[in-house]
């Protein structure tokens, strides 16, 4: 069913991705003018994100109906497969972001999509499937859902402790194309009734060169508890990461959380750059309207776009120098968790990661 009231006022909050969870969501990437090679590279990556996340909790995987018999008869442990239309697999930004209160009640909230930035700056059209993405993950998990008509929001752009603290950057939530006439003030109290957040705290910069989504959270900047993140760093002054890296480290030094506390920022170096090469950009079809992939383009690569499971990390290497420091902070940061490590390039191509394409439910 859907409600007129918001989750604020009905005593709802969105949890710590770090709580336990029922299940995760991932949608099946197919699309030729996003994925190379029709995709099938991609579908690679993503079928060993999904088994390894499999092994700690449940999965549903959303699929066209074009590929459900093919994924069905994959044949996966631990994962339902199901039919959602879809226009790309991002299904963090898509899905339905669940809200929960102290009774151990669900609840869905269903943001406004426009792919990622409508007319002004989408990087696809349509994503009129898309937008319906949340309301199905809802009905498939039979919980009522608050919808956003009037305001868009992408999952990928907020991130919680679960304890009243919101990260968010100003580079996603200003974009022009998302909430046009919405001051930033009028964009936090929405944040607070759909979220429960009792404070937002706003990172300048999103990753260097993340422009599909105006810079995330997630791909910059994550809780690994309370009081506590991690950080996409570069050391190089030359390099034009390192200015966005210091902007945020500086903002997250000056600034405390909703219960008072002062934040420790954990760095994590992000992987050398990494551009698209000839053949990866001639994989993919041109297509008006989508986003292009062109030869020698540089990719937001990080290793902060990793998922939180059930006992489990899953983050996304890329063959890289840095690949083993990034293993090694994040197992100091979850030593209770197993760090699971998927080369990650395929979904990188496709403009993110391995966080963007993943959707957890709460377990209540």
């Amino acid at each position: 069913m859907r409600l007129s009231s918001t989750p604020k006022q009905d005593g709802f909050h969105m949890p710590s991705e770090l709580a336990p969870h029922k299940c995760t969501y991932l949608l099946w990437p197919e699309r030729p003018d996003n994925w190379r090679g029709g995709a099938k590279p991609a579908q690679k990556a993503f079928r060993e994100v999904v088994e390894k996340i499999a092994k700690h909790e449940p999965v549903v995987l959303g699929v066209n109906q074009s590929q459900y018999l093919h994924v069905l008869g994959m044949n996966m442990k631990n994962v339902q497969v199901v039919e959602i239309s879809n226009n790309d697999s991002w299904i963090r930004d898509t899905g339905a972001t669940m809200v929960v209160n102290d009774a151990g009640e669900m609840r869905a909230v269903d943001w406004g999509f426009n792919g990622y930035g409508g007319l002004v700056d989408g990087i696809y059209f349509p994503w009129d499937l898309d937008d319906q993405i949340a309301a199905k993950m809802s009905n498939i998990e039979g919980v009522d859902r608050y919808r956003t008509d009037d305001f868009v929001l992408e999952g990928g752009s907020i991130h919680t402790d679960g304890e009243g603290t919101l990260l968010v950057t100003e580079e996603t939530l200003l974009a022009e194309g998302r909430n046009p006439g919405k001051s930033k003030e009028e964009i936090e109290v929405i944040l607070k009734e759909y979220t429960g957040a009792e404070k937002v705290l706003w990172l300048p910069y999103g990753v260097y060169k993340d422009e599909d989504t105006n810079g995330h959270v997630d791909n910059i900047c994550q809780f690994v508890a309370p009081g506590k993140v991690v950080l996409a760093w570069e050391d190089n002054p030359e390099d034009p990461q390192h200015e966005r890296s210091v902007a945020d480290l500086e903002y997250l030094q000056s600034v405390t959380d909703a219960r008072g506390r002062q934040l420790e920022v954990v760095k994590i170096h992000v992987p050398n750059v990494i551009t698209i090469t000839k053949e990866e950009s001639e994989g993919v079809d041109v297509v008006e309207g989508t986003f292009p992939r062109n030869e020698g383009d540089r990719l937001p690569a990080s290793y902060i776009n990793y998922y939180n499971c059930n006992g489990a990390i899953i983050l996304p290497v890329f063959n890289d120098e840095h690949d083993a420091e990034a293993v090694r902070v994040l197992q100091e940061c979850f030593p209770d968790r197993v760090i699971e490590t998927v080369y990650a390039r395929e979904i990188l191509l496709g403009g993110g990661n391995i966080h963007c394409i993943t959707q957890q439910v709460p377990k209540v």
